[in-house]
């Protein structure tokens, strides 16, 4: 049997607790917006005043707009209702970056025979965007019940159905068992797949470059991360809004935030998606897609710096 490097135990710490640093601050940051997301895929009704003059709904919609839904979610619930969730966010993003963080290395140490971050570079692009996606889904499978309980705790408003994280884990296990905390997995798997790709593969990427070509072509990469994270959006979306309502089927809510998502109003992924359409028009997959783009940027730049910041800081005590 080959022996291991005394090394590689120490990387694996490094990683795995750079990357729930990371994880935990990016997530703490950007967390308004993703309440207001949360809340705007999780709506029923139409998220846009436009949608409400030419559709034919009319229920009144609880959320119209990103600075409308901030106004009121201050109002109703203070500055903490954006922090709503926060918790089970911590402790879903915290252990998915780290198992990101760590298996993104050693799928990357298989493939340049090498444990060492210099030789990683010499990567090639596409080798960089299937370990960055085959990490991402080992990363969504490890942490998806508190991704579950974080979905339903930021979308209830007030007054609360669930007044805390461990009322909301024992209702899902007593009505939908242990698989109810696994419920949208399969549209998260498929999502997650291009997206982590393209995140880590352009990241890498970056990383290569020397600061010289950095100031050459810092504006074109800027617009190209830019395009092809809107595309990823755009792309990923839809899967992400079937995800949230599969996490919130049968959760009482009260009236006022409009109708609820029924327990197994849809049979499967394909399904949500053709009856979110036939409900809600083709702007029902979309819901919640401006805080998502706007979110996306501060959220990656934010999770990448404060790895390298926390990894190096961890290497210094560490050896």
């Amino acid at each position: 049997m080959e022996e291991q490097d005394p090394g590689q135990w120490k990387r694996t710490v490094i990683d795995a607790s750079a990357g729930a640093i990371a994880g935990g601050i990016s997530r703490t940051v950007t967390s308004p917006l993703d309440v207001i997301k949360i809340r705007f895929q999780v709506q029923l009704e139409p998220t846009t005043s436009w949608a409400l003059l030419n559709g034919h709904i009319s229920r009144p919609s609880k959320y119209t707009g990103m600075f409308q839904a901030t106004k009121d979610i201050f109002r109703e619930e203070g500055l903490w209702g954006f922090w709503r969730g926060n918790v089970p966010a911590l402790l879903m993003v915290m252990p998915y970056t780290a198992i990101q963080f760590t298996v993104l290395h050693k799928l990357k140490t298989f493939a340049a025979g090498s444990s060492k971050a210099e030789n990683h570079i010499n990567l090639s692009a596409y080798l960089s965007y299937v370990s960055g996606a085959l990490a991402g889904c080992a990363a969504t499978v490890g942490s998806y019940p508190f991704d579950l309980l974080r979905t339903i705790l930021a979308s209830q408003g007030e007054p609360k159905v669930y007044p805390t994280m461990r009322s909301a884990f024992v209702d899902i296990i007593s009505t939908r068992g242990f698989r109810g905390l696994y419920a949208g997995l399969s549209p998260t798997l498929v999502e997650i797949i291009p997206y982590a790709g393209l995140q880590f593969g352009t990241y890498d990427t970056f990383k290569r470059w020397t600061m010289v070509d950095f100031i050459l072509v810092y504006i074109r990469f800027l617009f190209k991360s830019l395009a092809a994270g809107t595309c990823a959006k755009l792309v990923c979306h839809p899967l992400d809004v079937v995800k949230k309502r599969f996490q919130i089927e049968g959760l009482q809510r009260h009236p006022k935030y409009g109708a609820r998502v029924e327990h197994r109003a849809y049979r499967n992924m394909s399904d949500a998606l053709s009856r979110i359409v036939q409900a809600e028009g083709w702007a029902g997959l979309y819901k919640g897609i401006v805080p998502s783009t706007v979110k996306a940027a501060p959220a990656g730049a934010v999770t990448f710096v404060a790895y390298e910041y926390a990894s190096d800081w961890l290497e210094s005590i560490l050896t």
